[in-house]
């Protein structure tokens, strides 16, 4: 009676993750239990239009506000630090001084807890995230962000990326426009380009750069920074038009990889993933090319696809319960740490 009594408390015991989140310029923490977001409040700090986000500046920012959104996070989801079972980290890729920041801090909350670490990689956590929320069994992802572009399949234990950016990332290229045109960066240059977009009717034909399974969006903004200016000062078209323009173009090119990502793998589902996986426009497009195949396409709003704490304590849910673990000796971080490094011991 007593065996059974304890086997059945066991298998009711539920295991609670923090996540701390602040690779680039949003500071987040996220709590999950078992599959279930029970916090996830974030900062964004936000620049002057015309001008981006420096590292030291960005750390800056998030050093300020962290404990405070610790406090809110522990506080929405009705918990105290002895609830949680494990504390997990954004541990790569992203901005060196943000990234130190969020580390010291998670390593120091989990020794104050004395509770267990977890490094994760922010672009599994956007992964791990999107399959969460969209139930999406086995998708062929697209991952885009400021930082990142990459198309992304599962097998043998790996994300393996199938196509990406030769240079910048999407997201790089749409901020970096947005500064040509002082667009504001309240709440993000991306979403005001998109609003803008919707409002334009001319297309202006723009370089299309598909190598392969690869894209390259350096030449497509070189080609947008020189000619933006003239072309409104000459009345050729309209800032709302360039930003048409602009997704269009972008867009097309990561539908197009995609797609081939999906014939290669003989994939039936789209998971869009990131903080432009957000814009409404590319799902659109992408949701065409999907019809056209009878595939879905999977996407999730700006709670998650906008980094978030709650990514990383998804995806350090699914380390912790594998059986992962992070050595405080090993807690470091790093600028470059690619999705197919990491042995995705979770899933079959």
């Amino acid at each position: 009676m007593m065996h059974t009594l304890v086997c059945n408390l066991t298998s009711v015991i539920m295991t609670v993750v923090i996540g701390f989140e602040g690779s680039a310029n949003k500071i987040g923490v996220g709590i999950v239990r078992d599959g279930v977001v029970l916090a996830n409040p974030r900062r964004t700090y936000i620049t002057p239009p015309g001008q981006g986000f420096l590292p030291s500046e960005t750390s800056k920012h998030h050093r300020g506000v962290i404990l405070t959104v610790l406090r809110e996070a522990l506080e929405e989801a009705g918990l105290r630090p002895a609830d949680i079972d494990c504390v997990a980290y954004t541990k790569g890729p992203g901005m060196g001084a943000p990234l130190v920041t969020v580390a010291i801090v998670a390593r120091t909350v989990a020794q104050l807890w004395r509770k267990p670490l977890l490094g994760v990689n922010h672009c599994i956590g956007h992964i791990e995230m999107g399959r969460l929320i969209t139930h999406a069994s086995n998708p062929t992802v697209l991952y885009v962000s400021g930082g990142n572009t990459q198309v992304i399949a599962y097998s043998e234990r790996r994300y393996r990326i199938f196509g990406e950016t030769i240079d910048i990332a999407v997201g790089n290229c749409l901020d970096r426009f947005a500064r040509v045109l002082k667009i504001s960066n309240d709440p993000s240059p991306g979403y005001n380009i998109e609003q803008m977009a919707k409002k334009g009717s001319q297309y202006v034909e723009l370089p299309y750069t598909v190598k392969g399974m690869d894209v390259s969006f350096s030449g497509i903004l070189s080609y947008i920074e020189e000619v933006a200016n003239k072309m409104l000062g000459s009345g050729q078209c309209t800032a709302e038009d360039l930003c048409f323009s602009l997704q269009e173009t972008l867009f097309a090119m990561l539908v197009e990889i995609t797609e081939r990502a999906m014939a290669h793998c003989g994939s039936q589902e789209v998971l869009i993933v990131g903080g432009v996986g957000c814009n409404l426009r590319l799902q659109e497009m992408m949701r065409v090319m999907c019809m056209e195949r009878g595939a879905k396409v999977f996407a999730t709003d700006e709670r998650f696809c906008i980094d978030n704490g709650a990514m990383i304590a998804q995806a350090g849910w699914e380390m912790f319960q594998a059986g992962q673990l992070t050595k405080l000796a090993d807690s470091w971080i790093t600028q470059r740490y690619r999705t197919d490094e990491v042995e995705v011991t979770w899933r079959d």
